[in-house]
């Protein structure tokens, strides 16, 4: 069977959603220059953050408590819910996640995951309530309070990718992405921290930190790794400071911070979300996705940002599923009669403790009528090509910029490290200067860089396909979906194709997510978000991180429990 066989294709989104975003405000374009206005503590401050733990409970409640929902737990989809009953305004739904940043960002457990807000956020959610009084909602997406990793342009917002070099790059314009999303009625609510350059500045550098950002904390253990690099992402998300988020992947870094936060995080095929206004990696890797409480609430974002972008030329190939609804097309049967690929536990006689919460895992697919195939997914023994792509890709994404933009080359922000070695260098530099030594005009390197990259991309997408068993002309042997412990991250990433994260329950000693984690062939989102939905409704798994680890909660403006409370520290 050919890989890349195309899905079936639901009925295409409303036509507002492809619709040219509005223009951003003037006071978010005006607020770019002055950088230190995005930082959070004064955005915090400018949002009224609730007093320390001595508030009372009632103030408690009704920071918890907006319409029904409590934003610790509710869902992308039941915070839509909530706005098309009025129940609650898009206005307040950012009064209330800006509260809770001021709780829990920089007070409280001080989780460190948003590194900025969007001044114009509160306007921008009151004109979109005025716009559903008078014509209805766009869609799901209208009004709902997002987060967007910090590699992501906003136009006026810095873009710093938690480089201290680029502290004050302001894009005059929007992301694909970004746009896409407004246009859909999203509200950008702020924007979220990251392992620096998408944990490429050096090796040995911690998952979740940056120079400019500081550390994020995981909600669900704050000594544990909150994973990388979209770390402000998941950890955002998990602690209700957003209805959802964006991050980005290369190699992990949707789906192992989803793991970490107990997420679900969809890593999309490479061409099916623009990375146009991303400060990128790879372009053979790089892509963003969504990171969300529930896998419909990953459908009904990534339905947003999906589309052709002529900056993006990946993004053509994504022709045949564009206007494609995921959420529309999620299927609750999927998993009866499906045929999924496993990969078996490391050491099935003594499986690690994820290791018995996946089995487990794979016995609610069973229950719920799949059929399960041991596989084994190979890999390639082509050399990386993070290193040969970074120069090339992020001196075109700075190209971009205004002429006033601070550095214009991955050789200015090298350069500015080294000026700056105190408050950029904790950790060095090393992959950027190996990056900056790659020179792809010389024809050696070119050759031996474009041999690694076909070859990698290649034997990948033969190992997927091969376990998938789309490579023969037998349809016995094709299966639905490779499901795993996370252990098909890195063989999919380099071979661009898609995975969906979900939660699958907790370790018994020390409470850690762990996922579940399902495989597919190019443009496969649809089948893959439906087998993850079944799964989601049949394992019901996912816990909030304040029942999880109370303790990071407990003394906080937005605890939902009295209890102890007494023993809070001064």
């Amino acid at each position: 069977m050919s890989p890349h066989r195309q899905p079936r294709r639901p009925s295409p989104r409303p036509a507002a959603r492809h619709a040219a975003a509005p223009a951003a405000p003037s006071g978010r374009r005006a607020a770019g220059a002055a950088v230190a206005a995005l930082l959070l503590a004064g955005a915090a401050a400018g949002a009224a953050a609730p007093a320390a733990v001595s508030s009372s409970t009632g103030r408690a409640a009704a920071l918890a408590d907006v319409g029904g929902l409590d934003l610790g737990s509710a869902s992308l989809l039941e915070v839509s819910a909530a706005m098309d009953s009025g129940r609650v305004t898009s206005a307040r739904l950012v009064r209330a996640y800006l509260a809770r940043i001021g709780a829990l960002n920089s007070r409280g457990p001080s989780l460190n995951a948003v590194r900025g807000l969007n001044p114009d956020a509160a306007a921008q959610a009151r004109a979109l309530d005025r716009e559903r009084r008078v014509s209805g909602p766009r869609g799901p997406l209208h009004g709902v309070p997002v987060l967007l990793k910090d590699n992501v342009d906003v136009a006026g917002l810095p873009t710093t990718a938690g480089s201290v070099a680029l502290a004050g790059s302001v894009p005059d314009r929007d992301a694909f992405v970004t746009a896409q999303l407004e246009a859909a009625g999203a509200v950008v609510l702020g924007k979220t921290n990251l392992t620096e350059f998408a944990n490429f500045t050096t090796a040995g550098m911690p998952s979740g930190y940056s120079s400019l950002g500081g550390q994020v904390l995981n909600p669900y253990d704050l000594a544990d790794t909150p994973s990388g690099s979209s770390s402000g992402s998941g950890s955002a998300t998990a602690a209700g400071l957003a209805a959802a988020a964006v991050g980005t992947e290369t190699s992990g870094s949707i789906l192992s911070p989803a793991r970490a936060t107990s997420l679900v995080g969809v890593k999309p095929t490479v061409g099916l979300v623009s990375r146009s206004g991303i400060v990128p990696i790879s372009a053979s890797q790089d892509t963003a996705g969504p990171m969300t409480r529930t896998v419909g609430d990953a459908a009904a974002l990534l339905t947003a940002m999906t589309g052709v972008d002529e900056e993006d030329p990946a993004t053509a190939a994504s022709a045949p599923v564009a206007g494609t609804d995921y959420l529309a097309a999620l299927d609750p049967g999927a998993l009866d009669g499906a045929r999924l690929g496993y990969v078996p536990p490391a050491d099935p006689a003594a499986p690690s403790a994820a290791d018995q919460v996946y089995l487990r895992a794979l016995d609610v697919l069973r229950a719920e009528g799949a059929e399960l195939v041991p596989v084994t997914v190979g890999g390639t023994g082509a050399p990386g090509i993070l290193v040969d792509e970074f120069r090339r890709d992020l001196d075109a994404y700075l190209d971009r910029l205004p002429e006033n933009a601070p550095v214009r080359s991955l050789e200015d922000v090298v350069a500015y490290n080294a000026a700056h070695p105190r408050e950029a260098l904790k950790f060095g530099q090393t992959l950027l200067e190996q990056s900056l030594a790659v020179d792809l005009s010389d024809p050696a390197q070119r050759a031996r860089y474009e041999e690694a990259r076909d070859r990698g991309l290649a034997e990948t997408r033969a190992a997927v396909d091969t376990a998938l068993g789309r490579l023969t002309d037998d349809p016995a042997d094709d299966l639905g979906a490779v499901v795993s412990n996370s252990r098909t991250t890195g063989t999919g990433a380099r071979a661009g194709y898609p995975s969906v994260g979900v939660p699958a329950g907790y370790t018994d000693l020390g409470r850690d997510p762990v996922s579940l984690v399902f495989l597919g062939s190019a443009w496969e989102e649809a089948q893959l978000l439906s087998l993850a939905a079944g799964y989601e409704a049949a394992a019901d798994a996912w816990l909030p991180p304040a029942e999880v680890n109370p303790s990071a909660f407990r003394c906080t403006s937005v605890a939902t429990t009295t209890a102890h409370r007494g023993s809070c520290p001064p």
